[in-house]
């Protein structure tokens, strides 16, 4: 069987590696210059690094056992994670139950009621119960409106923008459930995992072994639309670099790109399916990265629970990996989620720099511009999608109304947040779904 495959992120590369290895022919076609999608890299001092920021929690064993299978296991460092929160103009150690304890924005009665909600939160597995009720109402009845405009809805607010008062609950416990699996026991920080090579080097990996198992592997390559004839999926026009326009003919097809382009892509469809792709809205990612000639912090994840800084997340990787892998620079993440229409989305990097500089001189009152040794910026499109209540009612299901045409993307990573693993998980599911459909006896099977 040949199988088309749009886009070349951690899902479309799982899938092709499925396929492959199971004696199928996959191509890959990705419209960027490199592999790998936002957890994509570029060399900073000699050293590979994502251009999002990215790591492994404990439970991420899709992942982590799709780099065992491919022999990268020796690179894969667990480390200790040092998380901190910018509140009331200081930061917080935020690691452990005993940090809660001495978090004083909050009176002690307030603390350890925080704590109680969360370990319960933690300990719920039953994330539907969440599912029809946002996470500001549910956390301003379970912990009143002071705990949550102290703590959450700043969060909130920097993740999602205008739309931080309709986020389901499911998604806020899913990130809860999701932490304290990365720590042992109760008074345990948290332990991350990293390839100490990148995950490019995955991806690397991923792409050679795709085209050992005869698959293919295409980058600077353009998707124009899918083939359709009868509602059914025959194949892709695609654009190599230097090369015309032509249309490759597959057995089947499976589409990564965000709903968005995927509709741009293929005829109109039912209602009843594009009213679920059409129905989600997607929050950009903007990140600039500073290349530091010295810590700014001793965290390596701070939340800022304060809007007035301009940024939600500082992310300092090299307080978890070692600077020297990127020629001594210290390297910092600063993020933000935003609308394509934001200010934020359209300023240059040296405009950013300038509006942030102040704000990480209340981080640290000794932070000078000359500590910039350089700077980077990436947007990402289609980044985060909003996550609404009763958001698993709207997931467009992996087969889609054309007959032998799927559909992978982040939208239909739910109850879990979007990322690596659960994109490598669900490529590695795709591929076999449509394997099934191929060995049933009507063949590849569309939905509705």
């Amino acid at each position: 069987m040949k199988v088309g495959i749009i886009g070349g992120g951690a899902a479309g590369l799982a899938a092709a590696y499925e396929l492959t290895k199971g004696g199928h022919f996959a191509e890959v076609f990705e419209v960027a210059p490199f592999l790998g999608g936002q957890a994509s890299t570029f060399d900073v001092g000699g050293g590979r690094l994502e251009r999002g920021y990215h790591h492994l929690f404990v439970s991420d064993t899709d992942m982590t056992d799709l780099i065992h299978e491919l022999g990268l296991g020796d690179s894969l460092a667990w480390l200790e994670s040092k998380v901190g929160v910018y509140h009331s103009g200081k930061i917080w150690d935020f690691a452990t139950p005993l940090d809660l304890l001495r978090f004083k924005p909050l009176s002690l009665v307030q603390r350890l009621r925080l704590g109680l909600i969360t370990f319960v939160l933690q300990k719920t597995r039953n994330w539907q119960k969440f599912e029809g009720v946002t996470a500001q109402d549910w956390l301003t009845g379970n912990l009143g409106k002071d705990i949550y405009e102290a703590i959450w809805e700043p969060m909130l607010r920097g993740k999602f923008g205008d739309y931080y008062d309709q986020i389901s609950m499911t998604w806020l416990w899913g990130k809860i459930y999701l932490r304290v699996a990365s720590r042992g026991k109760a008074l345990q920080k948290e332990r991350l995992g990293y390839p100490m090579g990148s995950f490019g080097e995955v991806f690397d990996r991923l792409e050679e072994q795709i085209c050992v198992q005869g698959g293919a592997v295409h980058i600077s390559a353009r998707v124009s639309r899918v083939a359709v004839e009868d509602q059914r999926a025959t194949g892709l026009e695609v654009q190599l670099p230097g090369g015309a326009p032509e249309v490759r003919s597959y057995d089947a097809v499976v589409a990564t790109t965000p709903s968005y382009i995927f509709t741009r892509l293929v005829p109109p469809l039912p209602e009843i399916y594009s009213s679920k792709l059409e129905g989600v809205e997607y929050l950009s990612a903007v990140l600039l990265i500073l290349a530091l000639d010295r810590p700014l912090t001793s965290k390596y994840w701070l939340n800022v629970a304060d809007r007035s800084l301009p940024f939600v997340g500082v992310i300092e990787h090299t307080n978890m990996i070692d600077p020297a892998l990127y020629g001594g620079n210290h390297i910092v993440y600063l993020t933000n989620y935003t609308s394509r229409d934001s200010e934020l989305y359209s300023k240059s990097p040296e405009e950013l720099v300038d509006q942030f500089i102040p704000h990480l001189q209340k981080l640290n009152p000794a932070f000078d511009r000359s500590w910039i040794r350089g700077y980077f910026h990436h947007k990402v499109d289609g980044a985060q999608p909003i996550i609404g209540t009763n958001y698993g009612r709207q997931i467009p299901d992996h087969r889609t109304p054309i007959k032998n045409l799927y559909l992978a993307n982040t939208t239909q990573i739910y109850p879990e947040d979007r990322g690596t693993n659960y994109s490598v998980r669900m490529g590695r599911q795709v591929a076999g779904m449509l394997l099934e459909d191929l060995a049933s006896k009507d063949g590849l099977q569309g939905s509705t």
